[in-house]
């Protein structure tokens, strides 16, 4: 796939992917155009032939498989792992609310957004909704409205002189979306969601909404941008970014090695559902594959695990919240993120084995280090070696604004992984990395 197009499908591909539950439905159709075919987990699938295989979980997340016949236990797997959510703002089960002449939506914060960035935005409802048809059955369905229909009013300066002086926000009381003025006779929000389902799904029969997982979205479509259009800007960038590259990667190339593309729900949250990467969806997919718990730990003990997800690119305005000898910079390459407690887990083989890796594909590779006087956050690498035994790399493009409703990364950092990504998964068994590595 050449560059620009490359860069114009991920535009796209985040353009249509508001919520987990859209990206999952969208990298599951470039999978299906590909020729891959689905499992289903209630299914009692074993033994599986050489080819092209995939399984989701929850709609959120979703596991894409390689079995190219060759034995797992003698060569492992290839596996890249990112995750599906990004902060923002979930409804409430009991949204709709009216005060003072408007009708308004309670929200909850998912996961750890910068909540000043969703003021002042025009803002759309997206997520899955579950309805009931008339002979009872249930069914669940994406919902996306596509037009500004809500927004979080700043209070005005006159009102607030000290609001541009360190201002707290009160997630229950200021982070309340207008919805629209109050009515005589309101329609409730499932009523609403039942019009829209009929609206994106003519002919469907008709629907009775009993619940929904919802979502706040941003309408700015993403872009390129900076005078040379250097720079890619969008929502969710963390992590939909790796979530795309990996995907492409495997659709787009003929792996050698058995493969894994593994795509987690619930990160920001802490992993810990049945679709997070603390659940047991990778886990139970490979006891399937390697029935033998012997088999499987040597097969594990023979792969490696590329753990992609973001990195903080040094900010030109805050220069001196990064440790001066680690400035990861925009469109130099992807980054290994390393340290010391774990909270990330490359360490000094896995480290080797991706700067190696990204040598062989002419790709320039960065670190980052948080400073030591700071915390530092986590992604499903730790967690992943940590349950299965996997050599890990944690790694991931140089981004600004990270948890911000409108994020910031560099044009070419998104070939630069996706050529590295190309790379692992048709590196030869025979080849004197991997071989070495999984000596």
């Amino acid at each position: 796939m050449a560059h620009d197009h490359h860069t114009d499908a991920l535009l796209s591909f985040l353009a249509d992917s508001p919520t987990s539950f859209h990206a999952t439905a969208n990298l599951t159709a470039m999978l299906q155009e590909a020729g891959f075919v689905e499992l289903v987990e209630s299914d009692p699938w074993t033994d599986l032939k050489p080819g092209s295989y995939f399984i989701r979980r929850n709609q959120s997340s979703l596991l894409a498989l390689v079995l190219t016949g060759e034995d797992p236990v003698r060569t492992g797997f290839r596996m890249v792992g990112c995750h599906t959510d990004s902060p923002g703002l979930k409804l409430k089960p009991g949204a709709l609310h009216t005060g003072h002449g408007f009708v308004q939506l309670g929200v909850e914060v998912y996961g750890g957004p910068l909540l000043a960035t969703w003021f002042d935005r025009d803002l759309s409802l997206a997520g899955r909704v579950v309805w009931q048809d008339s002979d009872g059955c249930l069914h669940t369905s994406l919902v996306n409205f596509e037009r500004p229909v809500a927004m979080i009013p700043s209070l005005a300066i006159h009102l607030d002189r000290e609001a541009n002086k360190n201002k707290t926000i009160n997630r229950q009381n200021d982070l309340v979306p207008v919805l629209m003025l109050e009515k005589e006779s309101p329609t409730p929000l499932r009523e609403i969601l039942a019009a829209q389902l009929a609206r994106q799904y003519p002919g469907s029969k008709p629907a009775t909404v009993l619940d929904f997982d919802l979502f706040l979205v941003d309408c700015q479509p993403p872009a390129k941008i900076g005078l040379e259009e250097e720079f890619i800007v969008s929502a969710r960038l963390d992590n939909l970014l790796s979530c795309h590259s990996a995907v492409r990667a495997l659709v787009d190339t003929v792996p050698e090695c058995n493969t894994m593309v593994i795509l987690h729900d619930h990160e920001e949250v802490g992993s810990m559902t049945l679709a997070g990467a603390q659940g047991s969806f990778l886990s139970s997919i490979l006891e399937r594959i390697l029935p033998g718990p012997g088999q499987r730990q040597a097969a594990l003990k023979r792969s490696f695990f590329i753990s992609s997800d973001n990195a903080h690119g040094v900010h030109p305005n805050f220069a001196d919240k990064h440790d001066p000898h680690h400035l990861p910079r925009i469109n130099r390459g992807p980054v290994l993120k390393s340290n010391a407690a774990q909270r990330y887990a490359t360490d000094a083989v896995s480290a080797a084995f991706f700067r190696a890796l990204c040598g062989m594909t002419d790709v320039p590779v960065q670190e980052f280090v948080m400073r030591s006087d700071m915390a530092c956050g986590s992604t499903i690498g730790p967690l992943t070696s940590a349950a299965l035994g996997v050599a890990t790399v944690d790694v991931g493009v140089a981004q600004l604004a990270m948890h911000s409703i409108r994020e910031l990364a560099g044009e070419r950092d998104v070939w630069y992984l996706y050529q590295v990504m190309c790379s692992f998964l048709t590196l030869s068994t025979r080849n004197n990395l991997w071989r070495s590595l999984a000596a």
